[in-house]
């Protein structure tokens, strides 16, 4: 095979489809290069920036050479500084620093790799997070006003995935809602307990800036509080090695995971439903559902949140090995590793939020399947129901249950045995023994009186957990999401 023309270069290397193929340009953006060492570039200014308000020989000219080059960024020089120095940090200080001459001397004054480096994962993390949630939160939302939509009609519910009580399609959907409020809750606890890493040294000690300030402790607080500042961040860690814990990833892929996990059942719900054909997600005019059977309506949204969510219940798995290894103040064996996982979680959360919210804005109901099948399998729900009615019309309970008993066995023979409708009623409304409760079989038979308090459980649930917990992203719901390839 010839080697590929400039023009095809592109498609001749291995792109990950998280990118490529699925997230948004605003998660990609989040993990991207640009928005890397411009951060870096930013956080070398605020270092510069509180180490001059504090005493330091720094001019106003060179914090202004600074300001002026943040996004002026020469990534070829950066590539090959890196290539002959075998060092990221100090290739991007080279590179900042060719057009900063004047600034050149203070850039990184004091500072680690890891002052650039972890910094900027903890405000990518941040800024990964408050993408994620109004993309939960209008999944949430899309979701609760399908629950409110059907909070009364009847479907059969299942455990072990066979038939058993009633409930409505409203109060199903409000499981997976709960899942999902849980999720939302999660991922905000985990966005407002990062901290920053703030200006630490080597081994997270502060020395070379002691040194700086002459042995100041103070103005060394105050350094590491005015860049945490900067950074949008509240509160530093307090101690650190040469890196922030590597505790703090584990505890951000684990809510993102458990929103992998929530995401995944409720689409192999859907797509259960889809087999039955009471539930489908949206499928569009043109689609295609199988190249060899035109009939197919494939549940393939469904199918890739499951497909990616899988993915993301795994990745957790990457930061508690490396914070288990991580021998004494640090070990660079995290760093290839974290590349990978951190941004290919929150490129997947978001993926799977996107098709979600596609899902849940275009799922369509057809409550005549669903009626059809509450009618095959009500009346033996039923039965108790019949023999109370007996009992109040003056039969015998004993009596009444012998009854009822041969009656269903027949009418499950006809099911399962000729593959029949459930003939119960008919047998029953044709034995003259329940002739004192026959006018009453209607409303005994009312798929309504089966589903107890679902509809006001969906009603109470969505007015006082629900709504509540959607208030701060009001505004930010946005319209219809379409899906991507």
């Amino acid at each position: 095979m010839a080697a590929p023309g400039a023009e095809e270069d592109a498609l001749a290397r291995y792109r990950s489809p998280l990118v490529s193929r699925y997230a948004s340009a605003e998660m990609a953006f989040n993990f991207s290069e640009r928005k890397k060492f411009g951060t870096w570039r930013r956080l070398w200014l605020y270092l510069a920036q509180a180490e001059k308000s504090l005493g330091l020989p720094i001019t106003d000219e060179q914090i202004q050479e600074m300001e002026a080059n943040l996004d002026n960024i020469d990534f070829k020089m950066a590539a090959e500084e890196e290539k002959k120095l075998r060092h990221d940090v100090m290739a991007h200080v080279h590179t900042f620093a060719h057009c900063c001459p004047k600034a050149a001397a203070i850039i990184h004054l004091g500072a680690t790799s890891c002052y650039v480096g972890d910094n900027t994962d903890l405000i990518v993390l941040r800024d990964g997070f408050n993408l994620l949630l109004p993309k939960l939160a209008r999944v949430i939302s899309r979701l609760a006003d399908f629950a409110e939509k059907y909070a009364e009609l009847p479907t059969l519910g299942f455990t072990h995935y066979q038939p058993a009580q009633l409930t409505t399609v409203g109060k199903r959907c409000c499981l997976w809602i709960q899942d999902l409020c849980m999720d939302l809750q999660k991922l905000e606890r985990a966005r407002d307990d990062l901290r920053f890493r703030g200006v630490k040294g080597t081994t997270g000690t502060q020395a070379s800036f002691l040194q700086l300030f002459e042995g100041d402790h103070s103005k060394v607080e105050e350094l590491d509080r005015l860049v945490t500042a900067k950074a949008g961040f509240k509160r530093a860690y307090i101690v650190t090695g040469q890196t922030y814990s590597r505790k703090v990833d584990i505890e951000v892929l684990s809510v993102l995971a458990s929103l992998g996990a929530s995401i995944h059942k409720i689409c192999t719900d859907i797509r259960l439903l889809a087999n039955l054909k009471e539930i489908e997600e949206p499928f569009e005019k043109d689609q295609i559902g199988s190249s060899a059977m035109p009939y197919k309506r494939n549940p393939m949204r469904s199918e890739r949140c499951c497909s990616l969510a899988r993915h993301l219940m795994t990745l957790v798995l990457d930061p508690l090995q490396t914070a288990s290894v991580q021998w004494f103040e640090r070990t660079l064996d995290d760093s290839a590793n974290r590349r990978v996982c951190l941004a290919e979680a929150f490129l997947t959360a978001d993926i799977i939020l996107s098709t979600l919210q596609n899902i849940s804005e275009g799922l369509v109901v057809y409550p005549k399947v669903i009626a059809r099948r509450i009618r095959q399998e009500l009346p033996f729900m039923a039965t108790e129901n019949i023999i109370m009615a007996m009992v109040k019309a003056g039969g015998n309970r004993q009596d009444c249950h012998e009854k009822i008993r041969v009656l269903s066995q027949q009418a499950a023979a006809v099911v399962k045995q000729e593959g029949g409708d459930n003939d119960l009623i008919d047998r029953v409304r044709a034995d003259p023994y329940f002739s004192p409760i026959h006018g009453h079989l209607e409303s005994l038979l009312d798929p309504s009186s089966f589903t107890g308090r679902a509809p006001q459980q969906v009603a109470k649930f969505l007015k006082e957990e629900v709504r509540p917990a959607l208030v701060p992203y009001q505004g930010k719901m946005g319209g219809k999401i379409e899906l991507a390839l």
